[in-house]
């Protein structure tokens, strides 16, 4: 089976991909200033910030896998904000709720967007901060093309704004009328924002001084106290259907700051592979390679139902694992070692069958029991709720416009420096707008449990289990890759068939990503309110006919998606001699590679 697909770009230059062109041509621009990866990267995602309002802000999340040039691993950039110290159990279910609700403000947790792209810039980057903000400035100042699905999620929430949040509604629909697909949109406040940061920070005399007067400003100034003042006096209505008020205080912006980590990785068919810790959902992708090392993947048609069959059916292994077992490994001890063993895997590869699973099977591990059965319990209790108004985290256009979603970009510069980056949360749809700011904040915490007893349990300073997953990996012939996606649940399963295909059937970047893909909902949803799809499997009808029988026959509950519609990957990479290429999605014709 051959699938048409774009070519490659490539470049010596440098290489930038993400999930909008502007973003794109952004870094580009940044990089031929003489800037490294990491100013092109920061420049990009403060662009993202103002061009995709709906699936990113600066008071959102971000973490990064960054390598840096000459060096043998990546390092881990957290920018997963933490619980408030009021974020306690007790007075979530004070509040009469089972759940976080997916928006509003008690699913807030500190934003750590902002800081983690300042810590990068900071010691990575060569260019000034006027030089890396003032594109997203002019943006957001004199105007971008609105894209149509944020015209849309606009429009269809104009009467919930007006209503609920009316500091929303006089930034999205100025002047009260809901803007025109590909109309110029203009954020004035948030470019008043970011204008102000930069005064005071340009008040210090050097170029590292001024990014950490900009860190003090978001994080203990100006920006800090708007914030705070705005938490203690609204109460505003959220997913769950009550006007509550948050908890979320400047005091926990000050405390907290992003950080550098050590990535997790797996050996797998000669390449290595990195991602973040626990705290995300990244090491489901290694646990996934463990259990297809040996199982006769290397041998699937990577368009046959076969590698379908038996990719879809590993995932739910691992995604199984990845509810039961991952949290905050600063607060909880997480059995990593074991996860991602040999052993344990080969122990797991055993349940792979001929036949669709319907049942979540997380793992046993000594000691950890309890875990894996509260996670059997909660698969098994339904729940009543309906996503509520800008709750979850969807990413296609097959799924509602009313949800929010995720960015990626990819960079590398000339001298060999890379970064994946997957910002996210402060969704225009899922948090009202901060007075004074012209920005959302995020709703990360509905991904904590209300339940005391398990590693996922909200709790004053502890990160959520994020979905955000950025990847890099190297080849056996020295060659580096940085991929990412958008997709909440969906990041490590399409980013893991991209990674087969390159490993496996010999595509290259664009080949691999423009090849038709699928995914599962069999697996407990991060996002409120918290469902399970037993048996679920969405699948592009490229594959044809023929395989969506053969897995009808598998006892998979086929959703066949609308052409062209799954996953948004983008990549970039760096031979060992130097040559670069990058790769992104034509999904949604938003996506752009580009190199020089």
């Amino acid at each position: 089976m051959t699938f048409t697909t774009r070519p490659e770009i490539m470049g010596t230059f440098g290489v930038c991909a993400s999930t909008h062109w502007i973003a794109s041509a952004v870094g580009m621009k940044l990089l031929e200033q003489g800037g490294t990866a990491f100013d092109a990267a920061a420049g990009m995602g403060f662009v993202l910030h103002v061009v995709e309002p709906h699936l990113n802000g600066p008071l959102g999340d971000m973490p990064a896998l960054i390598r840096l040039a000459g060096e043998d691993a990546p390092h881990v950039v957290c920018g997963q904000g933490v619980a408030p110290a009021a974020a306690t159990i007790a007075h979530y279910r004070a509040e009469g709720l089972t759940l976080v609700p997916g928006s509003g403000l008690l699913a807030t947790v500190v934003p750590g967007a902002f800081d983690a792209w300042m810590l990068m810039l900071r010691d990575h980057g060569r260019l000034a901060l006027r030089d890396v903000l003032e594109p997203a400035i002019h943006y957001a100042r004199h105007g971008h093309p609105l894209l149509p699905r944020v015209a849309a999620t606009i429009a269809g929430l104009a009467t919930f704004f007006r209503t609920e949040w009316p500091s929303s509604h006089e930034t999205w629909l100025p002047g009260g009328a809901a803007p025109a697909p590909h109309d110029p949109f203009r954020n004035p406040v948030l470019a008043d924002c970011w204008d102000r940061l930069l005064a005071e920070a340009e008040t210090a005399q050097t170029r590292v001084a001024q990014i950490d007067a900009a860190r003090r400003a978001f994080a203990q100034g100006f920006v800090a106290e708007a914030v705070d003042a705005w938490m203690r006096e609204a109460c505003v209505m959220d997913a769950a259907g009550g006007r509550r008020k948050g908890v979320l205080r400047g005091q926990d912006m000050a405390e907290w700051q992003a950080c550098y980590e050590t990535p997790l990785c797996v050996d797998y068919g000669g390449w290595t592979v990195w991602k973040c810790g626990v705290w995300s959902q990244g090491p489901s992708l290694l646990q996934a390679l463990r259990l297809l090392d040996g199982s006769g993947i290397a041998g699937d048609d990577p368009a046959g139902a076969g590698f379908v069959h038996r990719v879809t059916e590993t995932l739910k292994l691992s995604l199984a694992d990845r509810e039961a077992y991952y949290g905050d490994p600063a607060h909880t001890a997480i059995p990593v070692e074991t996860l991602l063993s040999p052993a344990y895997a080969q122990d797991r590869r055993a349940l792979l069958g001929a036949q669709a699973s319907h049942l979540l099977q997380p793992g046993r591990i000594a000691g950890y029991e309890a875990w894996a059965e509260a996670a059997i319990v909660r698969a098994r209790t339904e729940t009543d709720a309906g996503p509520g108004i800008g709750a979850g985290e969807p990413t296609m256009a097959h799924l509602t416009e009313h949800r929010g979603d995720t960015v990626h970009v990819d960079v590398i510069d000339r001298w060999g420096n890379a970064v994946s980056a997957t910002p996210s949360g402060g969704w225009l749809q899922s948090s009202p707008v901060v007075p004074g700011l012209g920005m959302p904040l995020n709703t990360r915490a509905q991904m904590f449990w209300l339940d005391e007893d398990v590693p996922g349990a909200l709790a004053p300073g502890r990160r959520p289990r994020t979905t955000l997953s950025p990847s890099m990996a190297r080849a056996p012939d020295g060659t580096w890759h940085a991929f990412g996606t958008p997709g909440g649940d969906q990041q490590d399963q399409w980013q893991l068939i991209f990674l087969l295909r390159l490993v496996h059937g010999g595509a290259n970047l664009q080949e691999a990503i423009d090849a038709p893909l699928f995914h599962t909902g069999h697996l407990q949803a991060s996002f409120y309110p918290r469902d399970i799809r037993p048996g679920h499997l969405m699948i592009e009808p490229a594959f044809g006919p023929g395989v969506i029988d053969d897995l009808t026959g598998r006892g998979h509950k086929l959703e066949v998606a609308d052409p062209w519609s799954v996953g948004r990957l983008t990549a970039a990479s760096r031979r060992a001699d130097g040559l670069l290429r990058a790769a992104a999605t034509p999904r949604l014709m938003q996506a752009y590679a580009v190199g020089r």
